[in-house]
């Protein structure tokens, strides 16, 4: 047995130990309800793997991260006093991503933020993953098959929860780029013994004939594909509620919390959604997912894992924390991997939290009304600011418009911003109703145009509908 021989290395020990103490090594569920008894824990239980789980990552990322090692001698803090939930909330400020971003852009092209450097890649390198960019420079992060075999159980846990079982068979229709959502799912359905119908690399009509053909019961996608395809079906002459899809599993882009847009994607489907929520800085794997009550209610809503993550809003002017039920912006603490373990990561989704008890029996915070809008998708339009979710609801709310819309924002030659929705609709006129919906949300004045229906571009991964040519 080889022992540590430095401070790096005694502490990644430590921390891969308590990971392992909570690991289990599933392929079948622990009882009908539950693929693990972790989902039912009690607060007390789970704060307190929380605790023991931060007093042991706090030493770890300070000798294994020099981003981390820089932020706490910069802010004169000590990794032994961060030794639980409480104390991390007091003594340690949320990390940004443009944090990150100015980290990557020092230290390309990993940057510094995770502990997964090239001996632990060389040695039990898995995958790659980048954030998207959107915001900025994209954050690189090396996983390791060491946090694999954890991602497999946290999303086992939250498909098992979507209603998945041993006899569905999946459709992933992904381009299976650098993105976690997909791979994610694409191994955990391995580990659940759910057989794969490969749907990469083809378009609509290819998969409507694959769905036709092998009758699948799950389908893999970001919401605005399963509308587009939906559509492609119709055109061909067949009905997407009439198929064998039973399920569906989104990721990448909001939707359960867009009113209209959940409603519109299971209706064509005749099938119900199953919410795979996460970010790939700090919630690689699924942090919030969809248990069978999450549409019974008033509001939709998603549990977040708490024995792995601990979740937070904040006030998102001054990153403090809200209280429980007020609407704030997501921050989590990633406790579930080697490489990319993460004190309060601010994610910024907006949303509340709630950790009333779920009929469910999941003891999980709930966010409530889902996710409605990361605060990086923030507009502001002479000085009125709102969401491109707030658009879409909007235009969902107008019978018979397509799927597709944009945002389109210019700025004209006496120097005003303005914004033009583009929207798909047989009937021109249409363009009052749309713009007083608009209005009506963000108030906000807009020009809408209308356009030939299925005339808008459709994306197979996140969905592009903001167009921001402004002159900044």
């Amino acid at each position: 047995m080889t022992h540590p021989t430095s401070r790096a290395e005694a502490t990644r020990a430590a921390w891969k130990t308590v990971l392992e103490t909570y690991h289990e090594d599933r392929e079948t569920p622990e009882t009908a309800d539950y693929w693990s008894a972790k989902d039912t824990w009690s607060a007390d239980r789970t704060r307190a793997v929380q605790d023991e789980k931060i007093a042991a990552v706090a030493p770890f990322l300070y000798e294994n991260s020099a981003f981390y090692r820089r932020r706490f001698d910069r802010l004169g803090v000590a990794p032994t006093d961060i030794t639980s939930v409480e104390t991390m909330v007091a003594n340690w400020p949320v990390v940004t991503k443009y944090e990150m971003m100015e980290d990557a852009t020092a230290h390309p092209p990993y940057g510094t933020y995770t502990t997964c450097d090239q001996a632990e890649w060389s040695d039990r390198g898995w995958m790659l993953f980048s954030s998207s960019g959107s915001t900025g420079v994209p954050r690189v992060f090396r996983y390791t098959h060491f946090d694999r075999k954890f991602w497999e159980q946290a999303n086992a846990r939250a498909l098992y929860s979507g209603g998945l079982r041993k006899g569905d068979s999946a459709l992933p229709m992904v381009g299976f780029g650098p993105h976690v959502f997909a791979w994610g799912v694409q191994y955990t359905l391995a580990k659940m013994g759910l057989p794969v119908i490969p749907g990469g690399g083809m378009d609509g009509a290819a998969r409507a004939s694959l769905i036709e053909r092998f009758n699948p019961s799950v389908l893999v996608c970001t919401p605005s594909y399963l509308l587009y395809l939906g559509r492609t079906m119709q055109d061909m002459g067949k009905d997407p509620a009439q198929t064998s899809v039973r399920w569906l599993v989104t990721g990448g882009e909001p939707f359960s919390g867009v009113s209209g847009t959940l409603e519109r994607i299971q209706d064509l489907w005749g099938a119900k959604s199953v919410e795979f929520y996460g970010c790939t800085e700090a919630s690689p794997h699924c942090g919030g997912y969809s248990c069978p009550e999450y549409q019974e209610g008033d509001e939709p809503f998603i549990h977040l894992m708490e024995d792995i993550q601990v979740w937070e809003t904040v006030d998102p002017n001054t990153l403090t924390p809200v209280a429980e039920g007020a609407r704030g912006l997501t921050v989590c603490t990633n406790l579930n991997s080697e490489s990319s373990a993460q004190l309060r990561f601010l994610v910024g989704d907006y949303t509340r939290l709630s950790h009333a008890p779920c009929a469910c029996g999941r003891n999980h915070v709930r966010a409530m009304g889902c996710m409605t809008g990361r605060s990086d998708d923030l507009i502001n339009l002479r000085g009125i600011k709102f969401f491109p979710v707030q658009i879409e609801e909007a235009v969902r709310a107008v019978p018979g418009t397509g799927d597709e819309f944009q945002i389109r924002l210019a700025t004209m030659a006496d120097g005003l911003d303005v914004m033009t929705v583009v929207v798909e609709h047989t009937e021109a006129g249409i363009a009052d109703r749309v713009a007083r919906e608009i209005r009506s949300r963000c108030e906000v004045r807009c020009t809408v145009e209308v356009a030939a229906p299925n005339s808008l571009p459709k994306s197979e991964m996140k969905a592009r509908r903001v167009f921001d040519q402004r002159e900044k």
